[in-house]
This record gives structure tokens, sequence and C-alpha cells, in this order.
């Protein structure tokens, strides 16, 4: 009995992840003209009396951009940064000649991440019921839904968790806090984990 105690204390939990989505928001220092934009270029979808924005869909890199008139835009699809300014540089590119005005000569738009959804392995089985009942800040109901919700307020992330030591992160607004955020649920959970059963 001892034995099995003294194993479970060297269980240590190490997160891996992957980038699945990236929301960011950008200003092209565009006037964008959306009637003309949907009528000219392929991939560009505007009904104004549904929504004020048309949608762009870029195959390289798979995004889908999201314009308004006054020039801001929102990329969503994007796996890692790079993606999302090569995105919104060839969104750039393709509306410069749409607009009543034009950005500075060398302008390069910047852009802010505004969230993060990164799926994430811990590799350990998790007790939902015992993490839901001793750790703050889980709502866990699984009649409802299977996963239990740890949220942080530093980083300001949420993370689903399942019981297989799967979890989806969601908040984060860089690679750096999605890491944070894994890490110190892995500290949290290692006491509520049991490494996964053998796979059949």
């Amino acid at each position: 009995m001892a034995k099995k105690n003294a194993s479970k204390q060297k269980l240590v939990i190490k997160p891996t992840f992957k980038i699945e989505n990236i929301v960011a928001s950008a200003e092209l220092g565009l006037e964008l003209d959306l009637y003309t934009i949907a009528s000219k270029i392929d991939d560009v979808e505007y009904e104004p009396e549904q929504f004020p924005g048309a949608i762009l869909k870029l195959k390289e890199p798979k995004t889908s951009l999201l314009l308004f008139k006054n020039g801001k835009i929102i990329c969503t699809g994007g796996k890692n940064e790079a993606e999302v300014r090569a995105a919104i540089e060839r969104t750039l590119r393709m509306l410069v000649g749409y607009s009543k005005t034009k950005p500075p000569k060398g302008f390069k738009p910047s852009f802010t991440v505004q969230n993060i959804v990164a799926s994430a392995e811990m590799n350990v089985e998790l007790d939902l019921y015992t993490i839901a009942s001793k750790i703050d800040d889980v709502e866990y109901e699984p009649e409802q839904f299977p996963g239990a919700i740890l949220k942080f307020q530093s980083p300001k992330t949420s993370l689903l968790l399942f019981k297989n030591g799967k979890v989806i992160c969601t908040g984060g607004r860089s690679e750096k806090e999605v890491e944070t955020a894994l890490n110190m649920a892995a500290r949290l959970l290692t006491p509520y984990a049991s490494p996964l059963p053998p796979s059949q």
C-alpha cells in the first residue's frame, strides 16, 4: 500500500498544447467600400442587412477576416502569430485599391490578440468530482456537460477539463499566457490526478 502512495506522489503533470485558433484585431488605415469589395473580390460575403461587416476567406494562410468600413478587421483561424500577420498583410494588399484613403508609405498594420483557443493534454486521468469539491472557481455539472470549467484571474483564462486529461484553454492573449495557465492548472490538479489506464 505504501508503495502505491509513493508512486502517486511521483506523478508529474507536463502539459503539452497546440493552438487551434487565434482571434486578433487590427486597423488597416483604410476607408473601405464594402459593396465594391464584395462585387470585385471572390471569397467575400457581404449582407449589410444582416451584419455591418463583410467576411473575407483566405485559403493561404487559412483564415477568415471580418472587414468593417472604417478599416478595422478581426482575423480568426490563424494557428500562430506569423499566420495572423501574413493574413492581415495580405488583406491590406488586396484591399488598398478599394479605399478612399491610403495608409502612409511602408505602413505595416499591427494587431492585438484578443483570444487564443488551445487544446492540451495533461496525460493523466482527472478526478473531476473531487476537483470540483476541493478547488474554488471550478464549475462541474456532469448531467449537463462532461467537462469541468476551471477559471484563472491571472492570466485571465478558462480551462475546460475532461476526465481523460484533455483540456481546452480559452482567453489567453499570447502563447506564454496559455503555457502559464496550463502549468498553473497542472500544479493545482496533480493531487487529483492518476496515471491514465493502459490503452486497450
